[in-house]
């Protein structure tokens, strides 16, 4: 997979940063008011003089009215100006989460098969769900912090040089060593966060599959194995968690460590200015108030470390998500219409690692409004091969020609506008029974025309007996309906769509007898002056199709009608006596 390279942090930090470019008088709203906010707390340490000196050494009756009156004003201006900035980032967070998860699910649509075969979908899940709000520690969290408490670490300490700049000069002396405590920390807390991440993931995939496989898990008795699993995983983030903490709180306290070292020795130098007269009570309050504010965001700054390299970590897996390869998509060509003539001109494919091709030397033709058949035992390549119809896979060799025309030389969205698909694992949506009918056209048909389409299935009658009718949840990929109105379902989905050519995968190979006579009607429908490419493991579905392509090992073995093929007496007239029971002939 690409990722960015883990010491490209600036790089990280400036695509982040990027996607609040349209939103930078927000951004420059968010930094002004935060930027204030920040300068109220050099201020405050600054009325701590006139109000010593003034009111308490001096006896000055107005300094004891306006200081206190300005510490009140300073406070309303902080109020103020940290509401803004805390409303504006959490706008400008808001929106840069959305943007990355739109930009996402938009490059999850348009990955390529083989990318969602090699890669989990508790992985992708967790990406989308978990990484993209991590993003947002790097995007806002850590500027906020780095912005409001840097303007008051730098105003506090122009303070302190203002005051005593020779004091000031032991607080800076600690600077290295905190440097050095924070490069350290980084590195480790950026590989927990990534071995995090990878922990969620498999927490999420877990949790899926568990839920997914519920009836499996129940029936095989795998309750407490799929427990074990979710508490090994459950147990890595916690150990995960306790290291990131752990190696937080050891640089927050080496840290603050040093500094306390640092402020003993300017209380104890202080106090001998102040015995000697050159530093009045003032002053020293001023000085102290000022040390003892710089404390608490040095504290801050040194701690978002941790929020730093957990946003820049989730960062490098949600740019390495948007910079996947999509599917190839190189053709020009828009198709009108298409007769539906398929040529296979010596095609051959290979799954990467795959000990043999899964297809080799594919050469047949379909013409226009043809049914032929794909008949074989499993693994011979049957599957594979009317996948390269739609592209979901690209040849290794060879090409693949409709009407004459390449796939490659067709776009996408032209090619498979022009192809239905019914397989025996059927995908249905957790909506209505409308809604799944008009899939991919939901506005552009009439409730008439689904109503039309599901007559044609023979899926009317047990729809119209639901509660709601057509406007019945069917729950997640169907649960409710059985085997056969879900295949239904999915043939009245093809029907309304009405693409010249169609795929049907073993469409009625997990069906009771009568279910499949319905289907079977619903299929002969479907069929009807439509180029057909037939995967069948019941041969008594396919008898009377124009051709028969048996398939042996990835080739093509035998090619013919019914007849002639057992007539033939090889592979076909084999496979056919093993489900008929047939004698051998002699």
């Amino acid at each position: 997979m690409t990722t960015i390279p883990a010491t490209s942090s600036f790089a990280l930090y400036k695509r982040v940063l990027g996607y609040l470019r349209p939103y930078w008088k927000v951004f420059l709203v968010s930094l002004l008011s935060m930027s204030i906010a920040a300068a109220t707390e050099p201020a405050f340490a600054r009325l701590m003089k006139p109000l010593i000196d003034g009111g308490f050494v001096n006896k000055d009756g107005s300094s004891l009215i306006w200081a206190p009156l300005a510490i009140v004003g300073l406070f309303l201006v902080r109020g103020l100006t940290s509401y803004i900035n805390e409303y504006s980032t959490s706008w400008l967070t808001g929106h840069l989460v959305q943007t990355l998860r739109e930009e996402m699910f938009a490059k999850l649509v348009r990955l390529p098969v083989n990318y969602y075969d090699d890669h989990p979908s508790g992985r992708l899940l967790s990406r989308i769900a978990f990484d993209v709000n991590l993003v947002t520690e790097a995007g806002f969290n850590v500027i906020t912090v780095t912005v409001k408490d840097g303007i008051t670490i730098i105003g506090l300490l122009g303070l302190l040089f203002y005051t005593d700049w020779q004091l000031t000069l032991i607080c800076l002396a600690v600077l290295p060593v905190v440097s050095l405590c924070v490069r350290v920390v980084s590195k480790r807390l950026r590989g927990l966060s990534r071995q995090n991440q990878q922990n969620i993931a498999q927490l999420t995939q877990v949790l899926g599959e568990t839920i997914d496989c519920h009836r499996v898990v129940k029936v095989y008795g795998g309750e407490g194995y799929e427990a074990q699993r979710f508490q090994r995983t459950a147990e890595a983030i916690r150990h995960n968690g306790v290291k990131q903490s752990a190696t937080s709180s050891a640089n927050t306290g080496v840290t603050q460590l040093f500094i306390a070292c640092a402020l003993a020795a300017i209380l104890y130098f202080a106090a001998l200015r102040a015995h000697s007269g050159s530093f009045t009570a003032g002053d020293f309050m001023s000085f102290l108030t000022a040390m003892l504010m710089l404390f608490a965001p040095v504290k801050r700054i040194t701690s978002i470390s941790q929020s730093l390299q957990k946003g820049l970590a989730a960062a490098e897996s949600v740019f390495g998500f948007l910079d996947e390869q999509g599917e190839p998509d190189n053709g020009t060509r828009r198709l009108q219409g298409t007769r539906g003539e398929l040529l296979f001109d010596n095609v051959q494919f290979s799954y990467p690692a795959a000990e043999r091709p899964a297809l080799q030397d594919i050469c047949f033709a379909v013409k226009p409004g043809e049914t032929v058949a794909l008949v074989g035992s499993s693994g011979s390549g049957k599957t594979t091969l009317v996948s390269l119809i739609p592209r979901f896979y690209e040849p290794s060799a060879g090409r693949i020609l409709l009407d004459g025309i390449p796939l490659t030389d067709i776009t996408l969205a032209s090619l498979r506008q022009h192809i239905a698909l019914v397989s025996q694992d059927v995908v249905l949506f957790n909506d209505s029974v409308a809604a799944n009918i008009a899939y991919g056209r939901i506005g552009e048909v009439s409730r008439e025309q689904v109503v039309e389409a599901a007559r044609a299935a023979n899926a009317l009658e047990f729809i119209e007996a639901m509660p709601q009718g057509f406007d019945t949840l069917i729950g997640e990929n169907g649960v409710r309906l059985s085997g056969g109105q879900r295949q239904r379902l999915a043939i009245a989905r093809a029907l309304l769509k009405n693409a010249p050519i169609l795929i049907l995968d073993e469409a009625t190979s997990a069906l009771d007898t009568q279910s499949e006579r319905l289907v079977q009607a619903a299929l002969e429908n479907l069929m009807q002056n439509r180029t057909t490419l037939v995967i069948a493991h019941r041969l008594s579905t396919i008898e009377h199709a124009d051709r028969i392509v048996v398939m042996h090992q990835g080739r093509i073995a035998e090619v013919g009608n019914h007849a002639a093929l057992i007539a033939q007496d090889g592979l076909y007239a084999n496979l056919h006596r093993l489900q008929f029971k047939e004698p051998a002939h002699d």
